[in-house]
């Protein structure tokens, strides 16, 4: 380690080193560089792009159920097109939209915010984004040729069970839902090494920032629930093309199983879309304020929490289905009881702002909107966690309200929010503060003119997923605003998308921290190079670029002096509660091996869905040679592991 530790000088050698350094980092550009590429930046800007075009896709999927909605008695779509449309809709923003796009930013932000020179596994991190991009496809080729998810994005048995469906609707979507929980799953176990192993030398574990809490909770989650659904969708799709019976009465099978091994995954899930956002908010707001977070230890511990509660309350889901009184009573308990660590989340926010000296931007706008639809969405929530009011309210549009502020309010807001506040890291770019403020505004209103009349809607007893109703239940004009304001809000959406273009080719040029925030993705460039760190840091604060005005530490973080790591494509390995300093990680070069076996496993998967078995066999194969290509040893890469040893 004593050789790759130098002290760069400023001048001519500290030039040298950065062009080595990027010379060694650097993804080589044209199409061979965008399929072999491993670097975590490109990765989580092609995240974040898929998931918006995604997000744009289920916007106007919404925007013609919206119209088919906006008056009794219309008939712009069939029964059976709208069982289709929506059921793509909730299956887009839930799954492809909502988890991807956190998935995006935490690609891109963990190593500059652990002060790391990469994720731990980079190929890993390639193939996951490789595969999600497949299995998008896949689902929507379903869409496309008619056979689109047709049973809603929870996919219930017995109605998703052949006899009922027997299309390849269903096909298509489970398979393809289990193509992507491969990707979530190679995603989350990326994360959870990359947090305890890659930090930057000092960034014990109570100094993360609380997005990588948020990040780091989820994936955990994932790793244990996705399974879960991953089977449920296997097992269903053998009850369909074997004849199998595990969800079938008649064949010995419980249909109930379904709803159990969904919702054990469905609503740990919910927790995994929205507190890497709220994360967002916790790191993006403060600094907006001029000051750390309040509270900072015991939001970091109701993350956790959080989640841990989120394992038991799946049940709050299937109150209607007649279980046990005791069940009941229990999953109705800590349905409840997880309310209060979020309360902790929204008591912090609060007093940062209440003790800080606001500023108010395009983004503190969005993060701090945030509060206001997450207690909307929350209080919506802990009524449905009363066994007696949730009868009333199950499988009506208050249950629909609830599911849009949890699912856009806190996770579209604060999403959007750290766009505006990482975009001038992302790109060298500022986004347009004018055209902000109307797009804040236009997002804001015709989000609450959509969704809050939903609550009243549902209260007065419309039942969810109809495709039209009568004259005379008293809904019409309510679901007329209620589609007007989805038209404002798409139209805030667009302009959002508009600035993201006009800032990105023309916006006002940005320095490495144009707003004076305090972690380490700060230190570099604008946008930052291949390489994030020309020297590894040592961090001794929270706040490594607010130190001289905060004094949380009589350390002093060390940005500009420290490990090179210059001799190949290396990064810092450390110890998973104090990150000291253990080893040097040698790590892979561009490659073309994720993008091959994916290319296998999308073969495989269309071999599956037509049993064609000789596709599966291809698919097989191709993906088996892509592994092979994945281990193969690198040139070069042995002898100088040797020449480290004999060092």
């Amino acid at each position: 380690m004593k050789a790759a530790f130098r002290t760069p000088q400023i001048g001519d050698d500290n030039d040298i080193l950065r062009a080595r350094l990027h010379a060694t980092w650097e993804t080589p550009p044209g199409w061979r560089g965008f399929l072999s590429s491993v670097d975590h930046k490109q990765i989580g800007i092609r995240y974040i792009v898929t998931a918006f075009v995604l997000l744009a896709i289920g916007g106007i999927e919404a925007l013609v159920l919206r119209l088919q909605l906006a008056g009794p008695n219309l008939h712009l779509l069939t029964p059976d097109q709208y069982n289709e449309l929506f059921s793509t809709h909730g299956m887009t923003m839930t799954f492809l939209y909502a988890s991807p796009v956190l998935s995006g930013f935490s690609n891109y932000l963990w190593p500059l915010l652990l002060g790391s020179r990469d994720m731990a596994f980079p190929r890993l991190n390639a193939l996951s984004y490789w595969i999600y991009l497949a299995a998008a496809l896949f689902l929507y080729a379903g869409f496309v040729v008619g056979a689109g998810p047709n049973d809603g994005w929870f996919n219930y048995v017995p109605y998703a069970e052949k006899a009922y469906s027997p299309g390849l609707n269903q096909d298509f979507y489970g398979l393809g839902m289990i193509l992507l929980g491969i990707s979530t799953s190679v995603g989350a176990a990326n994360f959870l090494v990359t947090c305890f192993k890659t930090r930057a030398p000092g960034m014990s574990i109570n100094r993360l920032p609380i997005m990588v809490w948020g990040t780091l909770t989820a994936s955990a989650a994932n790793l244990i629930v996705v399974p879960a659904v991953s089977l449920a969708f296997f097992l269903l799709w053998m009850d369909r093309q074997f004849g199998t019976g595990f969800f079938q009465p008649s064949a010995g099978g419980q249909p109930l199983l379904w709803q159990h091994l969904f919702w054990l995954f469905g609503h740990p899930w919910v927790y995994a879309i929205v507190l890497p956002a709220m994360g967002m908010v916790s790191d993006g707001l403060p600094v907006f304020c001029r000051r750390p977070l309040v509270g900072y230890s015991l939001v970091a511990l109701s993350t956790v929490s959080t989640m841990i509660l989120g394992f038991g309350v799946w049940v709050h889901h299937m109150f209607a289905t007649g279980l046990p009184g005791l069940s009941l009573s229990f999953f109705s308990g800590a349905s409840i009881i997880i309310t209060v660590p979020s309360a902790v989340a929204v008591f912090a926010w609060l007093a940062t702002i209440w003790t800080g000296r606001p500023v108010i931007t395009t983004a503190s706008r969005f993060f701090a909107s945030m509060i206001l639809l997450f207690v909307i969405g929350g209080v919506s929530g802990f009524m449905t966690a009363s066994v007696p009011v949730d009868w009333q309210l199950t499988d009506t549009y208050f249950v629909v309200a609830h599911l849009h502020y949890v699912l856009i309010g806190i996770n579209v807001f604060p999403v959007v929010g750290a766009v505006y506040f990482w975009f001038p890291k992302m790109t060298g770019r500022m986004m347009d503060e004018r055209l902000g403020r109307w797009n804040f505004w236009t997002m804001f209103l015709g989000f609450n003119l959509a969704f809050l009349p939903m609550h009243l809607t549902g209260l007065l007893g419309m039942p969810r997923r109809i495709y039209t109703y009568p004259e005379g239940m008293g809904w019409n004009t309510l679901n007329l605003i209620t589609s007007i304001g989805s038209f404002v809000f798409a139209i805030g959406v667009l302009l959002f998308f508009i600035n993201v273009w006009k800032s990105w080719r023309n916006g006002t040029v940005a320095g490495r921290n144009p707003w004076d925030a305090p972690t380490l993705e700060w230190t570099t460039s604008s946008p930052p190079p291949p390489y994030n760190f020309a020297v590894i840091p040592t961090v001794a604060s929270r706040h490594p670029l607010w130190e001289g005005r905060i004094d949380e530490s009589e350390e002093r973080s060390t940005l500009d002096r420290g490990m090179t790591l210059d001799q190949g494509k290396e990064t810092i390995l450390t110890s998973a509660m104090d990150a000291e300093p253990e080893r040097i990680a040698e790590m892979p070069q561009d490659s073309y091996a994720p993008f091959l076996l994916t290319l296998g496993l999308a073969i495989l998967f269309v071999g599956l869905l037509l049993k064609y078995w000789i596709i599966v066999a291809i698919g097989g194969v191709g993906a088996a040679a892509a592994l092979l290509l994945w281990v193969w040893p690198r040139a070069g890469l042995l002898e100088r592991i040797e020449e480290r040893v004999d060092g």
